[in-house]
Order: structure tokens, then sequence, then C-alpha cells
């Protein structure tokens, strides 16, 4: 069994290579149980379902809203609202403090309150006298937060799911999108870290061998 003054010793590269090899003897745990695809299943046609009804319900919104609305809690709603945007900023505070996973979360959460603050702000000012102060603090303030967050949590993304390469040399930087899910039908190991393959010299000597042995 290898212990840590041996793994030092080796180079990167065998390292690397020492990686690559459990990877693939130690494969993710696939959710391709029937249950799990049942689950999956599930989950996909409630999202389609939302989607679909979501679709229908801002149709009939357009149609059916009037144009000018005398809110109920106007201060409830936007106290409410600014003590989230808060609480989200504490939150994601303390995780960038204590370098945490969870400031990943945090900082979706912020760009979506932040997205929703300035449209808000200024679809609700429309026609009145802070109209412009609304849409100069969503053009310079919450959109450009939000674009921070958004761009310092996918970056967050793409080094915790280790698109950095072992051996040294770049690996090509997929889109996040295009990034399988861990332990999802097919094991995502293999697409990030490629599992070493035998050189074109030993492909070739294995027929020769089998060959041999059968002429004996």
């Amino acid at each position: 069994m290898l212990d840590e003054a041996e793994l030092r010793r080796m180079s990167p590269g065998e390292r690397a290579r020492l990686v690559r090899a459990i990877a693939a003897i130690d494969k993710p745990i696939s959710l391709g149980r029937p249950a799990a695809q049942r689950h999956r299943a599930i989950f996909l046609a409630a999202i389609i379902a939302c989607c679909v009804g979501l679709a229908i319900w801002t149709s009939l919104l357009a149609l059916t809203l009037p144009r000018y609305y005398r809110a109920g809690d106007w201060r409830g709603a936007w106290v409410g609202f600014d003590l989230a945007l808060l609480v989200t900023f504490v939150v994601t505070a303390w995780a960038a403090w204590r370098r945490r996973q969870v400031l990943i979360i945090c900082l979706v959460v912020l760009a979506t309150l932040l997205c929703c603050d300035a449209w808000f702000d200024v679809t609700l000012d429309v026609r009145t006298s802070g109209f412009m102060l609304a849409l100069l603090s969503a053009i310079f303030i919450e959109l450009p937060l939000a674009a921070m967050a958004i761009i310092g949590a996918r970056r967050l993304v793409r080094l915790t799911i280790g698109m950095v390469v072992l051996d040294g040399n770049p690996r090509p930087r997929l889109p996040l999108w295009r990034v399988p899910l861990f332990g999802v039908d097919t094991p995502a190991w293999p697409g990030l870290i490629p599992v070493q393959r035998p050189s074109p010299a030993v492909e070739d000597c294995a027929p020769r061998q089998a060959e041999n042995q059968d002429a004996r």
C-alpha cells in the first residue's frame, strides 16, 4: 500500500496515471436502478407539466389582469423581500469568509434575488417620479452584482468538478451544459479524467501472444 511519502516521491505524471487507473476501477455509483429511473421520469414529467401550466397561466394573466392595480400590503411586500435579500447577502459573505461549498448555492440565490429586485423596481416605478432612480440602480448596482455572482458561481462549479487536469496538460473546458451529472446513468469520471488505454504496440502484441499460445 502506498503511503504519503511514496506518493510525494512520484512525479506529477505518475500520480496522474495512478488517479486515472483508480478512477477506471472505482467508477461512481450509477443511479440506473429502476427506482431511480422512475423518480427521474416523474421529476421530468413534473417539470414539463409546470412549464406548460405556467405558459398557459402567464398567457391568461396577460389577457385578464388590469394594467394598474392598488396593492394590498405594499410595505410588507418590499420590506419582506429586502429582508430576504439582506439575509442572502449575510449568508453569502459568511460562506465566502469560511470558504464553504454552500457559497455556490448562495451566489445563485443572490443573483436571482438581485435580478428580481431590478425587475420589480423598474416595472413598478414606470410613470412615477422614481423611475429614473430605479433604472439607474438596476443598471449600475443590481444587475452588475447579479452578473458577478453568476460568474463567481460558474467559476466555483468548474473548479469543484475538477475541470483542471492532473498531469499538467490543459483539458478541454466543456461548457457546463455539456458536463454530465455525477452518478446519473453514465459515469462522469471517464469524461473528466480519461482512462489510460494501452499503447498500439501493446494492443498489437496481444493477438500475437494468443496466436503463439494456440500454436503451442
